[in-house]
């Protein structure tokens, strides 16, 4: 592998080294030496402890919780690496952060997305390397390349080889309006029809189903969405499709599994019968319970790493 194209290094901060080190494994590397430590007073200090000097640079880091120290290190490293001369800085961000705030829903309020794609560029990224951005045009606000890997791609190629997969079994749900597009690439991918939750969310972090749109009576449900937060709009979509619309049994797949609060246990008492996330996001072992499925997505991240090192699209790649 270090022979194509330039001399490739991955780094990685705190957010998800286990995710890293996968990643490296799979292009046969080690991860490049790099420490992230704190000061005494809180602030971060990053130190690079081999050349990077025309390197082509990998740096691997979710921007999840505690997101503000998540993102500070990668851009204190994004810093870093670009003093030393490396030639070129891709930042994979498995999970990007502060997605959903990527529009003024109220008068006076910021969109914090576009001020996150400036500081990584200001701070020195050449390009961005993600997946499953929370809504595509988050890739207009970046001056510089943007590589998106969706989700449906990968979650669709895995459940089409489960054994007990029928398409005529399974409706594709949208939670809500916003995953409708999501839904519908899902569904095309699996010959499966679609249908949509109608909800309303009175205030953040709440939601309340309205209605379902479509037929899901005695079907299996497959719920698709990029994050799962607080999990209220998650559960409640899959108990309205019970409950509502008569639906045999609900399985859920999810991009990035935030889980704040009591997220976990809301899951555990929900109808869902499995959920399966991406590795994005390192999930406690705590908070690990048996309703959970966790995917690898270090083979295409790597995969998108090589073809980005030796200038070869990847959007054929998205595609296959």
């Amino acid at each position: 592998m270090a022979n194509q194209g330039r001399d490739l290094k991955i780094f990685t901060a705190n957010s998800n080294r286990r995710l890293a080190k996968k990643v490296a494994k799979e292009l046969d590397l080690e991860l490049s030496s790099a420490d992230v430590n704190r000061f005494s007073d809180g602030e971060i200090s990053v130190s690079i402890h081999e050349s990077v000097r025309g390197a082509d640079c990998f740096i691997i880091q979710s921007t999840c919780a505690p997101i503000n120290d998540n993102l500070m290190e990668l851009l204190i490293m994004i810093d870093a690496i670009k003093r030393a001369s490396a030639a070129r800085i891709t930042a994979v961000i498995p999970y990007f952060g502060y997605a959903r705030q990527d529009r003024k829903a109220n008068p006076r309020e910021p969109i914090s997305a576009k001020l996150v794609s400036n500081l990584l560029t200001t701070a020195g990224a050449d390009r961005i390397l993600s997946l499953e951005l929370h809504t595509i045009q988050i890739q207009g606000f970046f001056d510089i390349p943007v590589d998106h890997i969706v989700a449906a791609s990968l979650f669709s190629s895995y459940i089409k080889d489960l054994p007990e997969f029928d398409p005529t079994e399974f409706t594709v749900l949208a939670p809500d309006f916003g995953s409708v597009s999501r839904a519908r690439q899902f569904a095309t991918r699996l010959g499966c029809p679609v249908a949509i939750v109608d909800k309303r969310r009175p205030k953040p972090n709440v939601s309340e189903v309205m209605n379902i749109i479509g037929d899901v009576k005695d079907k299996k449900i497959i719920l698709v969405d990029d994050i799962v937060d607080t999990a209220g709009t998650i559960c409640n979509a899959a108990e309205a499709a019970i409950k509502l619309g008569g639906a045999k049994e609900v399985y859920a797949y999810i991009a990035h599994p935030v889980l704040s609060g009591n997220a976990v246990e809301r899951i555990k008492n929900s109808v869902i019968k499995k959920m399966t996330f991406f590795n994005t996001i390192n999930i406690p072992e705590e908070k690990m319970i048996d309703k959970f499925k966790i995917l690898n997505v270090a083979p295409i991240l790597s995969e998108a790493i090589k073809r980005i090192n030796s200038d070869r699209p990847i959007s054929t790649m998205i595609l296959e």
